[in-house]
């Protein structure tokens, strides 16, 4: 099966750390394979550029990420109730993909992190969904039958993974965690269903 793309953009750490827990949850499924990749942060200055690849962590993505994957998680931080402007500006440039159909038919899901409980989380999960759907991918969210949905007493929406990472540095909750490795596992499972239709 073709790599599953997560594809994320994080300021300080904590959008990262869900990328890598549904990666975790990818992997877990037997022939699913997760590939880490983000996206460069956005300048005001129209003169500055980044280095091909960045200093520490995943490569940047590229257009042909997206064409080669078998399903896609998207995971910003949460920015007044949005997406963050690099992934935006990332997926605006996506309209040969759309064109062409590259993502149509394909599952995917959506995570983000916010620094206050109540800052926009399912209004974030929810932006992120609507390019998505304007390529025709099939969505999937984190169902009930997810116990720790119904007592998570931090992140965690039937819209996706999520994390509330407070005003500083905190980890992802057990919860949280879990709820995201569930989310992967569940990407997985739909993309490797898709991929034995003939």
């Amino acid at each position: 099966m073709k790599p599953i793309l997560v594809l994320y953009y994080s300021r300080h750490g904590a959008t990262l750390e869900l990328a890598r827990a549904i990666a975790q949850g990818i992997d877990s499924v037997p022939g699913a394979e997760a590939r880490l990749r983000t996206v460069p942060p956005v300048s005001t200055v129209c003169e500055a550029t980044r280095p091909d690849i960045p200093d520490d962590g995943p490569p940047y993505a590229e257009l042909r990420d997206l064409e080669e994957c078998a399903a896609l998680a998207l995971g910003s931080p949460t920015r007044f109730g949005n997406m963050a402007a690099p992934l935006k500006y990332f997926l605006d440039g996506t309209t040969p993909q759309w064109l062409s159909g590259a993502l149509s038919g394909k599952p995917a899901c959506v995570f983000t992190s916010t620094a206050s409980l109540h800052g926009g989380q399912e209004t974030t999960l929810i932006s992120m969904m609507l390019p998505l759907l304007h390529h025709g991918m099939l969505l999937l969210g984190i169902p009930y039958t997810e116990s720790l949905l119904n007592t998570t007493q931090s992140g965690g929406t039937p819209y996706g993974a999520s994390h509330h990472a407070r005003l500083g540095a905190h980890g992802l909750s057990a919860d949280e965690k879990a709820l995201a490795v569930a989310l992967g596992a569940r990407l997985a499972r739909a993309a490797t269903a898709l991929s034995e239709r003939p």
